[in-house]
């Protein structure tokens, strides 16, 4: 999301979404005894930090990648589902020749669904107050797998360093 829309949330409470001081907020500040000039001040910094971040936002967007639920989906769930949560038709024969009943796979559908509409409403709130919520779940899904990784090869080191069984992060004999 763009950096005004970042900039309005954080100060919309005290300025306009052109980046002006509101009157409440300047008849607020002199009540709690603040000078004009130190208003003035104030509101001055904060128009020269809104002006260089909407011209940033005019030439120098920053990426939104738009993810959806569907990238969130398991390799086994995108062989299930189709991207609003409906069982694919592929999966409802295989499923049903393999003896799961078809109440079980409308209640599968049901509950995927609601997971993708939760996470497409999360996603717009979120996106109103200029954070990509689909980033920030990606970033938190490759942190967790590059720690992983991370983390085997350091108990690698340590097993080969003869470090005690329970010093190590993992089970000796956790597969790969």
């Amino acid at each position: 999301m763009s950096r005004i829309k970042r900039w309005i949330n954080m100060h919309g409470k005290e300025f306009n979404p052109d980046g002006s001081l509101k009157y409440q907020a300047r008849e607020q500040m002199l009540s709690r005894g603040m000078s004009n000039a130190a208003i003035d001040d104030y509101a001055r910094r904060l128009k020269i930090k809104y002006d260089k971040w909407k011209h940033l936002d005019e030439t120098d967007p920053k990426p939104w990648p738009v993810y959806t639920a569907y990238d969130f989906f398991t390799a086994e769930e995108k062989q299930q589902f189709n991207p609003d949560g409906s069982v694919r038709r592929e999966y409802v024969e295989s499923a049903l020749r393999s003896g799961i009943s078809q109440g079980w796979l409308e209640e599968m559908e049901r509950r995927k669904k609601l997971e993708v509409d939760n996470y497409n409403a999360v996603s717009a709130r979120y996106a109103e107050q200029g954070i990509n919520f689909g980033s920030e779940q990606m970033q938190l899904i490759l942190a967790a797998s590059t720690t992983y990784v991370q983390r085997r090869k350091e108990m690698e080191v340590d097993m080969r360093n003869c470090e005690p069984a329970d010093s190590l992060p993992f089970d000796k004999d956790t597969p790969y």
